[in-house]
């Protein structure tokens, strides 16, 4: 099954033959007419100003989260590969992504999860130029969050072959278990990717929405990392779960790669 990574249009395919060193590799865009290469969070509503201030817009056409002040954590297949880089854009401070309050920041460095290779291990570091007064997003670094209801947030499409979304939308999606997911998804690797949407379809990430958080109260009921969105068959169909990077399998991981940029 061809991986439906939740890149934004036409992107997806440049930025995955760069990922790849220019190799031929299926995605979403070169793979699919476009009415399948969708971008959003789709059933959701829009966010209020400030409810999810650490939410990062990238230039490339996917979201992340400020895991510092400094830090970006996104999905490897938004990026290339480790190493300088100046050409990626962060937006933020704002649900409006045209508000004369928003933040832009240009990328310095880019840390690629050792290994990816398009399947899994679907996560990445962007340094900025410069730190930003905005509060950051704690990520999980045990398996007990990894249930219940998570709240997931983006810029993407609000519909399977939508456009761009200027405001920040928000929806909520359920937890599957890895045994419901693999029957949408017999590729799906349990240890290291998550699931979650509704039976029925209607609500979930989209393209746009790629290397954004899924994320829910912890014991303080404060907010904590527990996906990236990563990729799914399209967007919100029924029986296909949109699947996330498993953060709390790699924190170890992210938090040593951060340490060293």
């Amino acid at each position: 099954m061809v991986r439906w990574q939740k890149l934004f249009g036409a992107a997806a395919a440049a930025l995955t033959a760069m990922a790849f060193g220019g190799a031929a590799v299926a995605s979403p865009a070169a793979a699919a007419p476009e009415s399948d290469v969708t971008p959003f969070v789709v059933g959701g509503t829009r966010a209020a100003e400030g409810e999810f201030p650490f939410m990062v817009r990238l230039s490339m056409g996917c979201g992340g989260a400020l895991y510092t002040t400094q830090i970006v954590l996104t999905a490897a297949h938004c990026v290339g590969r480790t190493g300088a880089n100046t050409s990626i854009t962060a937006t933020m401070g704002s649900v409006d992504l045209q508000s004369s309050s928003r933040i832009t920041v240009r990328s310095t460095y880019v840390y690629r999860a050792p290994g990816y290779n398009g399947s899994g291990k679907d996560w990445a570091l962007i340094k900025l130029a410069s730190p930003v007064n905005l509060p950051t997003l704690k990520i999980a670094t045990t398996t007990a969050y990894n249930s219940g209801t998570f709240t997931v947030a983006g810029w993407g499409a609000n519909r399977e072959g939508g456009s761009q979304q200027r405001y920040l939308l928000k929806a909520q999606v359920p937890f599957v278990s890895d045994t419901s997911c693999r029957q949408s998804y017999p590729d799906l690797i349990p240890s290291e990717e998550i699931c979650a949407g509704y039976p029925q379809g209607g609500t979930d990430t989209c393209q746009g929405d790629s290397g954004g958080p899924m994320f829910r109260r912890d014991a303080a009921n404060a907010w904590i990392q527990v996906g990236i969105v990563s990729w799914g068959n399209g967007c919100a169909r029924p029986n296909y779960p949109g699947v996330y990077t498993e953060v709390s399998t790699f924190a170890s991981q992210i938090a040593s790669a951060a340490a060293s940029l």
